[in-house]
């Protein structure tokens, strides 16, 4: 009972922290963040893409690493990409045909004990950037930056496609042209998020007792609860409790 009750206790907890950021504002993804002992920490990122993604995936790499509080690296694919099952204490990157299922990509966090990301996945869905709409370098970089930069706690700068570029990754937009890249307000709130250290770590760590590496579907079926946006916004967040404080939470941008 006493199991059920925290358990409880910390989904809601999860759920009352997701709310939609705003322009400028402090943009952190709930507090969620990998547990870690000193900065900066080295995140792996795990290739699953094809080489058509392979510029996008090693520019993300790059520019996120411009943080003073992490550093990534890519290294080789532990998942078949359909699939794209995570892997305890890193990001696991892939891209496929993922079908008609109306979005363009998905990032997927593991959380345990209400904030410690303990694993990240992130989909990149072919069926869409195959097409003349998405299939250019802007929108590809623009995607994978923002996906994976979900993976590290952060969530967005702005939510509204129409309003001007913020020139960061981080903004939703009609006009990738612009937002390929971080800009100085994400590093800024890495940095905020990251201040402070943990007695352990969840880098490159094996799962917590009690944890499973669960894999991500491609329907809404299976990201658990919506809790926050929805299609016809252009993303949505949505929060799957696995019991004894275990979490999934999925991010999601939708094709327009």
């Amino acid at each position: 009972m006493r199991t059920r009750v925290l358990a409880s206790a910390l989904t809601a907890a999860a759920l009352a922290m997701v709310a939609p950021a705003s322009a400028l504002a402090n943009h952190s993804w709930s507090g969620y963040h990998w547990a870690r002992t000193s900065n900066p920490f080295t995140l792996r990122l795990g290739d699953n893409v094809t080489s058509a993604w392979d510029s996008s995936l090693t520019l993300a790499s790059s520019d996120w690493t411009k943080s003073s509080v992490l550093d990534t690296t890519v290294v080789a694919g532990s998942t078949r990409p359909k699939t794209c099952r995570p892997t305890a204490g890193r990001v696991e990157v892939c891209n496929a045909s993922y079908g008609s299922t109306g979005w363009l990509g998905i990032a997927s966090i593991s959380v345990t004990g209400g904030t410690h990301i303990t694993q990240g996945t992130v989909k990149l869905n072919d069926t869409y950037f195959n097409t003349a709409q998405y299939n250019t370098p802007a929108w590809r970089n623009l995607v994978t930056c923002q996906e994976v930069g979900h993976t590290f706690g952060l969530a967005h700068q702005d939510e509204n496609f129409n309003n001007a570029n913020l020139g960061t990754c981080m903004d939703y937009t009609n006009d990738p042209s612009s937002n390929q890249h971080p800009n100085q307000h994400d590093y800024d709130q890495l940095v905020s998020i990251y201040s402070h250290t943990d007695s352990t770590t969840t880098v490159g760590a094996a799962l917590p007792s009690g944890s499973s590496a669960v894999s991500v579907g491609n329907d809404e079926r299976s990201w658990g609860r919506l809790v926050e946006g929805s299609r016809s916004e252009g993303h949505s967040t949505h929060v799957r409790d696995l019991g004894n404080g275990n979490l999934v939470i999925t991010t999601v941008t939708w094709a327009r």
